[in-house]
């Protein structure tokens, strides 16, 4: 046991966007602890607080990326419920001129089995792009389980995405999640090594540039990231989902740079608003100076088994006032050890983002008084 002595926190400015970078951050839901359900079987969620934490994310001038893994899709959120999450998030989105919100599509109420086949996957990414079109939202394509265990050539995945691609009315992005995020993933675009997977999405995406928005790439791999960038149809953006070196992808280099999709800016989103804000405004060295302290608080969130990060993005929610509790759909608030947000809370205030170290401070004791820790 020792004694910790918090720093006070940092004072991020105000920003004024629009920023020179596309900025989504992927909100978290914020379930209802009070509901008297199975948390892991029937996901109950807070609608108020979570519309609420998307409307404190576009106040500070970053877009939303709804519905995506961080909330906590095929983890406890169903399509049903991923399907109102889309909803009410596009309907609150009216109360901010230009807000930027992008939506998750994918096939995850397909239970996919040894029967399940290629045209069942397009049939179920049909039905859930039209859903999300219908309601007026731009669609994130989201990777897909049923496709790897359907798929039994990479040919798979090309009749898959540019059958989809053909029928959507307006670009999307397509979201690669690597396996590191779900190990269902592993082997996508029909190959397990990632470089040469690349050429299959490039080719997907080649074929179909005036279909595709962008490609958000969560491979936790900078290298990766650029090799694909630089190979990208002119106009076609690439969205860092590299929540281990984000700060200097979307700075980039004389070849181009990353646009952002990040779960981190959920959780460190006054920090992130405020360092686009000063890259915007020239101020190169006060971006790093700003982003720099949460690199080591993001590689710690999203460290292996990367999948649970979703419990580090909810437990700095909690520890800075934007819900009154630390619950999570499916029980996940479990998911981490003691001793991990112990290192999350270290890493948070050092890096400046406990907005209000005395509120910080009693929800931590709080936290670890539940877990066995006396204060």
């Amino acid at each position: 046991m020792m004694t910790y002595i918090m720093q006070p926190p940092r004072s991020f400015r105000k920003a004024e966007p629009p920023f020179n970078r596309i900025a989504y951050a992927a909100a978290h839901v914020v379930a209802d602890p009070l509901a008297d359900r199975e948390p892991w079987l029937d996901a109950a969620i807070d609608w108020d607080s979570t519309i609420a934490f998307r409307r404190h994310l576009w106040s500070l001038g970053l877009g939303v990326a709804e519905a995506m893994d961080t909330a906590q899709r095929g983890m406890g959120m169903s399509w049903p419920n991923s399907l109102e999450l889309i909803r009410r998030s596009l309907e609150a989105a009216k109360d901010f001129p230009g807000a930027l919100i992008g939506c998750g599509a994918g096939t995850d109420h397909l239970e996919a089995g040894p029967g399940t086949t290629v045209d069942d996957v397009i049939r179920a990414y049909e039905e859930q792009c039209e859903a999300v079109e219908k309601l007026g939202g731009q669609i994130i394509l989201m990777a897909s389980r049923a496709l790897v265990k359907a798929a039994r050539s990479p040919d798979d995945y090309i009749t898959v995405y540019e059958h989809i691609l053909n029928q959507v009315h307006e670009p999307v992005i397509i979201h690669w999640l690597g396996e590191m995020f779900d190990p269902a993933l592993d082997g996508y675009w029909g190959y397990k090594d990632h470089m040469v997977a690349m050429d299959v999405a490039i080719d997907v995406i080649a074929a179909n540039p005036d279909k595709v928005d962008g490609v958000k790439i969560s491979l936790l791999d900078k290298g990766k990231e650029i090799t694909m960038r630089r190979r990208l149809p002119q106009g076609v953006k690439m969205f860092t989902g590299d929540d281990f070196n984000y700060a200097e992808l979307i700075a980039g280099d004389e070849q181009g740079y990353s646009d952002a999709l990040l779960g981190i800016f959920d959780a460190i989103a006054p920090a992130a608003s405020a360092a686009l804000d000063a890259f915007t405004h020239g101020n190169v060295a006060l971006f790093h100076d700003i982003l720099a302290p949460t690199v080591p608080l993001s590689r710690h969130i999203f460290k292996a088994p990367t999948r649970f990060y979703k419990t580090g993005v909810v437990f700095m929610a909690y520890l800075n006032g934007l819900q009154n509790h630390f619950t999570m759909i499916g029980g996940q608030e479990s998911a981490r050890s003691t001793l991990h947000l112990a290192e999350l809370f270290r890493l948070a205030d050092a890096a400046g983002l406990l907005l209000d170290p005395e509120l910080a401070a009693s929800r931590m004791r709080a936290a670890m008084a539940v877990r066995g820790v006396d204060a």
